[in-house]
């Protein structure tokens, strides 16, 4: 299998101590994330902005050991934690990079079924780089690659972003659309909602 991500900064298992940090991953069912997403074995996933890396995690069992997950995060302690969790659980298909992610992408051309960001377009400085941002994602996915958006719905909670960072459906979707993506599903996830868009030919 080409290897996406043979010219990345990977950590090596077992370092670090695994400590939870903010995640949207126990606000809805991965279940029906994923299987709205249709991610299959053998697929590769690109977790941008990945964090403690519960979606990570998930998704290495869905795709096997024909499959891999990428995920980065400039926190280089999260993607630390995340690789030791990772190795505890026997995974070794889950390769953690540290990058920020609106610089280049440590990430071969056309070679992600699925790139996945939650709760991340939110934050000022990603939103500020989305030209270049979409046009990495633009870059890795496969020609038949599927982007997909999780962010809190834009209303007042006890947890999440203050209402004024979040963003709508609409506003989301005014971001993406720019960079070459159209949008293919919404879905409802309750607190959150889940867009997926795929590169305009």
């Amino acid at each position: 299998m080409n290897n996406p991500g043979e010219n990345m900064n990977v950590f090596s298992h077992g370092q670090g101590r695994y400590g939870r940090g903010p995640s949207s991953f126990w606000m809805h069912d991965p279940e029906v994330v994923f299987g709205e997403i249709g991610l299959k074995r053998g697929d590769s996933f690109l977790d941008l902005g990945c964090g403690p890396g519960d979606y990570a995690i998930y998704v290495a069992g869905v795709v096997g050991f024909n499959g891999a997950v990428y995920a980065i995060d400039k926190c280089a302690e999260m993607v630390n934690d995340l690789i030791k969790k990772a190795d505890s659980q026997g995974f070794e298909n889950i390769f953690g990079v540290v990058s920020d992610i609106t610089a280049t992408l440590p990430v071969a051309d056309h070679c992600i079924d699925i790139c996945f960001m939650s709760t991340v377009l939110h934050t000022q400085d990603v939103k500020k780089a989305m030209s270049q941002l979409l046009g990495e994602i633009r870059r890795v996915l496969k020609p038949d690659g599927r982007l997909v958006i999780i962010e809190c719905k834009k209303q007042d909670a006890p947890f999440g972003p203050p209402r004024q960072a979040r963003l709508s459906p609409e506003e989301i979707e005014a971001l993406t659309t720019p960079g070459g993506f159209e949008k293919t599903g919404f879905t409802d996830l309750g607190y959150n909602y889940m867009i997926q868009f795929k590169p305009k030919l």
